[in-house]
């Protein structure tokens, strides 16, 4: 998990705080780092390479045998990737042993059997905003629908999820203030800090989980990791905090900006959310739309296990490459008119979620968290609006890309039933 540090760190090539506001308008933003910098090119300030076109991005992703998500290889700091490794930075036969574990949890099978409970969640969080005409997405929906879900899904307190957000922002996001003396490796070590505090008091809030349910297993996440084996070993306690920090941080994340991004994308189109709300059959191809055009991941991050050519730069064993997701969703060689927001879009392979053998195990909950939600609250509310006397700010992150808080105001509607049946 600490991996995470080195994903952190990730310095783009031109003002971060500047890189991160263009991002709201990403065709502009791909086609002129595409432009200057070439297919691929390698950033000389933060020491890695940067890929840029959807072929290459999908190899980066998809060929583990040249491209190791195994940082500990290469690393100039190993011992951060020791504590505790996951799905997320290990390699075949380990990576498969390991998401063998959960991934039955995560199918879109096993997931349609929570809909109910996520339709409930959902509008409990409406209730509480409906009389006043106003919302801030984020903080009303976004946020608190996906980590009460993986709350449950674990067996922890929801209530504790002021905490969680805490934790969250605390490993996903950075202050790129920092960088304003212009020294990355000061930079680097604050966030190493950072984030090892953080890991140490979400390991510590674990522990307590794995010991109470040691002694009273339930029918959660984590009482099947402590009973899980691998050929006959069970995992250790570092692997089961890993993966359960993961699961946490991860599990809320990608629907919060997905959802958020989702409100941008429809705001600035009002007449697709009108189209949304009388046909709610459509919702599922306009989010994979929205995956594409404001995909919440940004990056992939792996090392070259040999030196192999790209557009002809050979990139050296053991250096690191970035495979940027959110150019690849709008090369034109992928995606006839990239630029266009355009919901019945068919096919859209797009890289959100990423390819390969590191896929977004929790996709298919991301998916439904979002096609809930955004179906109530268009059933809901009508005239949703972002208030435009506030600007849209970005959550400060190296490789997430959602807007900060997302202000709203909205008409509700009268709703008939709220025990309408979502899958």
């Amino acid at each position: 998990m600490l991996a995470l540090v080195a994903m952190r760190s990730i310095v783009p090539m031109i003002n971060p705080r500047d890189f991160l506001t263009q991002l709201l308008y990403p065709y502009d933003s791909f086609t002129a780092l595409r432009t200057d910098f070439g297919p691929v090119s390698y950033n000389e300030r933060a020491r890695f390479w940067e890929v840029f076109e959807y072929d290459d991005v999908l190899r980066v992703a998809s060929e583990h045998e040249t491209f190791s998500s195994d940082g500990s290889k290469f690393a100039a700091h190993p011992e951060e990737f020791t504590k505790g490794q996951s799905i997320l930075t290990t390699d075949p036969p380990r990576h498969r042993q390991l998401r063998s574990l959960v991934s039955q949890a995560f199918t879109p099978r096993a997931i349609a059997s929570i809909a109910p409970r996520i339709a409930a969640i959902t509008h409990n969080l409406l209730d509480q905003v409906a009389e006043q005409g106003s919302m801030d997405i984020i903080a009303d929906l976004s946020y608190p629908l996906p980590v009460i879900v993986i709350s449950e899904l674990l067996g922890v307190p929801s209530e504790d999820r002021a905490r969680f957000k805490r934790w969250s922002d605390d490993i996903v996001f950075s202050e790129y203030d920092d960088l304003s003396s212009g020294n990355l490796e000061e930079y680097n070590e604050r966030v190493r800090i950072t984030v090892r505090r953080t890991l140490d008091e979400l390991y510590d809030y674990f522990r307590v989980v794995l010991a109470e349910r040691r002694l009273q297993p339930r029918q959660d996440l984590v009482s099947e990791l402590l009973a899980a084996q691998i050929e006959g070993q069970s995992l250790s306690e570092a692997e089961i905090l890993a993966f359960c920090t993961l699961l946490l941080i991860a599990g809320n994340i990608t629907t919060t900006n997905l959802i958020g991004n989702a409100l941008l994308c429809f705001d600035e189109q009002p007449e697709v959310m009108d189209q949304l709300a009388k046909s709610p059959e459509l919702l599922p191809q306009a989010i994979e739309e929205v995956l594409r055009y404001r995909s919440p991941a940004l990056l992939v991050g792996r090392y070259a296990t040999r030196e192999v050519e790209l557009h002809g730069q050979t990139i050296p064993t053991g250096q690191m490459v970035i495979g940027w997701i959110s150019s690849a969703n709008f090369d034109p060689c992928a995606f006839p008119q990239p630029e266009v927001f355009d919901i019945t879009r068919t096919p859209n392979r797009h890289l959100a979620f990423g390819h390969g053998i590191h896929f977004c195990l929790g996709a298919p909950l991301a998916r439904l968290e979002a096609k809930i939600a955004l179906g109530i609250l268009l059933e809901r509310f009508q005239q949703i609006r972002r208030k435009r006397d506030q600007p849209v700010e970005t959550i400060h992150s190296a490789f997430i890309l959602g807007p900060k808080h997302c202000p709203v105001t909205f008409k509700a509607r009268q709703v008939a039933s709220k025990d309408k049946i979502y899958s």
